[in-house]
């Protein structure tokens, strides 16, 4: 790109630089489209124009809170900016209406109680610091006041706050429009409470994040035309099915899986668990617990977030009962059979985990392993059973394992 403006000697300039990506420093001499440059580190570079940025000399070493208030809105100056917020211990930027948050990798409580919704109620845009509550405050008095719908968009890599950062503006929007129910449970506890439960089977920890969202998701929000919360729906997308499967060191398969391995000992007793690394699709990683996280506490903190969801204790068996099974049908090995190109469970522990599955998915053991070691091909007036070898079994097995946790997902 194209410098933004004339570099005479004395200009101050950002140029690129391969350790720290820019660094500032003075122009020395120019020559044409090459620049001297005196940077602040000590050294001296010689730069084309096209890799040199006007620096804005009067930004305070605090920086900004809405950078389009920077005399150059380029990315030396915006990452300047967050920087120097960040040593502040400010994570909130806006740039107009947008916000970005820089993730603190640590919990502010301070930032996000009753007190701070009760700050930006009602308060100006741009009155207050930046704040996610801000936002969300915006989006609502846009919807009271013209009556027309609001979206807002929650985007960054893998690792940079999304998922907090959507939680916080729920918590916002259902602090401003929640109402109790006749059965005493409020929408605006349900709209909270789906997150712990779309975590538990929809989040994993990946070598950058320890609760990264393996999937996209739409939230929508209804309320009445006293601002008051009617009703919520959340669509899923995209879900990462491979890790159902499979994971590399050091990440984890999805919550869940390690929640019901740490289970109270009666449910663990119940789907015939023990513990998570004697799990195929749980032991390929050498990171079974996480730092932070007690898995048996998070288990009964959803199965707490379930009932007030509105899933019964009879759906919630359901579905731990598919979790379980999941986990056993992982340990299902296979041998070759006895007719060519055929196969069977390997050994009497396979040939348990395989009955143990069956009994929690309800279904007959025998038609469970024909589905696994054979092939049925279906082709105009009949149906050509096919025996599939051992390796082709376990592809049938962990294709099983992916189909059916998609489908629990996106129930």
């Amino acid at each position: 790109m194209a410098s933004m403006g004339r570099f005479t000697v004395g200009s101050h300039v950002w140029v690129e630089d391969a350790d720290v990506a820019w660094i500032d420093g003075l122009v020395e001499e120019v020559h044409g489209d090459e620049l001297i440059i005196n940077c602040t580190s000590g050294k001296k570079v010689t730069a084309n124009v096209s890799s040199v940025y006007p620096k804005d000399v009067e930004v305070k070493r605090c920086g900004v809170e809405d950078m389009t208030r920077l005399a150059y809105l380029h990315e030396p100056g915006v990452l300047r900016n967050l920087k120097s917020r960040y040593g502040m211990n400010e994570i909130y930027t806006y740039t107009g209406n947008i916000l970005i948050a820089v993730n603190p990798f640590q919990r502010l409580p301070h930032l996000y109680n009753d007190h701070m919704m009760e700050m930006y109620k009602g308060a100006e845009f741009g009155e207050l610091s930046p704040h996610p509550f801000a936002m969300a405050d915006r989006a609502y008095r846009l919807m009271m006041n013209y009556g027309t719908s609001q979206a807002i968009l929650v985007s960054g890599e893998s690792g940079a706050g999304k998922t907090e950062s959507t939680k916080m503006l729920m918590q916002y929007l259902a602090f401003m429009g929640g109402k109790v129910e006749s059965d005493g449970r409020s929408v605006q506890q349900q709209v909270l409470e789906s997150n712990p439960v779309l975590e538990a089977f929809g989040n994993a920890k990946t070598v950058r994040n320890n609760n990264s969202s393996r999937f996209g998701k739409f939230v929508e929000l209804q309320f009445d035309q006293n601002g008051k919360i009617s009703g919520a729906a959340i669509r899923t997308y995209l879900l990462e099915r491979s890790r159902v499967c499979q994971i590399s060191d050091p990440e984890r398969n999805y919550h869940c899986f390690y929640m019901l391995c740490a289970a109270p000992p009666e449910d663990r007793e119940r789907y015939k668990l023990g513990d998570a690394s004697l799990f195929h699709y749980l032991n390929q990683s050498n990171c079974i617990k996480l730092d932070g996280m007690d898995d048996s506490s998070e288990y009964i903190a959803t199965r707490r977030a379930m009932d007030i969801v509105g899933i019964s204790s009879d759906e919630q068996d359901a579905i731990f009962r598919v979790v379980a099974a999941i986990l056993h049908l992982g340990n299902v090995e296979f041998s070759e059979g006895s007719e060519a190109d055929s196969s069977v469970p390997k050994d009497d522990k396979s040939q348990f985990h395989l009955r143990t599955a069956a009994e929690l998915f309800m279904c007959d053991e025998k038609s469970l392993e024909e589905s696994l070691c054979k092939r049925v091909m279906v082709t105009r007036g009949e149906s050509i059973v096919r025996n599939l070898d051992s390796r082709a079994a376990a592809l049938s097995r962990d294709a099983l394992a992916r189909m059916v946790y998609s489908r629990l997902f996106d129930w």
